[in-house]
């Protein structure tokens, strides 16, 4: 279910629920002997040095230069050639042309 389509009755009832299952498991972990956990502990942010950056960095740059120098070895040279288009000669147009327009005559009589 999407949160949008809630009302807000039922966004408060929602929200007294969570409250209702966060002590409830406060409480049992109190009784197991497991320490509470905070908020704060569970959005540390782990950052990475510079120099761990530019090697992540150099070693990405040489996997995509490996990757185009793959490609390149593969590609023809000569660029591959759009497919050519079917020719109808002026007959076989004309009688397409007389189809459908019967198709959509009979077609509009028969909305009417």
């Amino acid at each position: 279910m999407n949160l949008l389509d809630l009302t807000v009755n039922q966004l408060k009832r929602a929200t007294a629920i969570k409250e209702q299952i966060e002590k409830l498991n406060q409480e049992l972990g109190s009784i197991f002997g497991v320490p509470a956990k905070s908020r704060a502990a569970s959005t540390k942010k782990r950052t990475m040095s510079a120099s761990v950056k530019k090697k992540i960095a150099a070693a990405q740059k040489a996997r995509w230069a490996n990757l185009r120098r793959a490609k390149s070895a593969t590609r023809p040279v000569k660029p591959a050639t759009k497919a050519k288009k079917k020719k109808f000669s002026a007959a076989t147009r004309a009688k397409l042309s007389a189809k459908l327009k019967a198709y959509w005559a009979a077609k509009r009589a028969g909305k009417k």
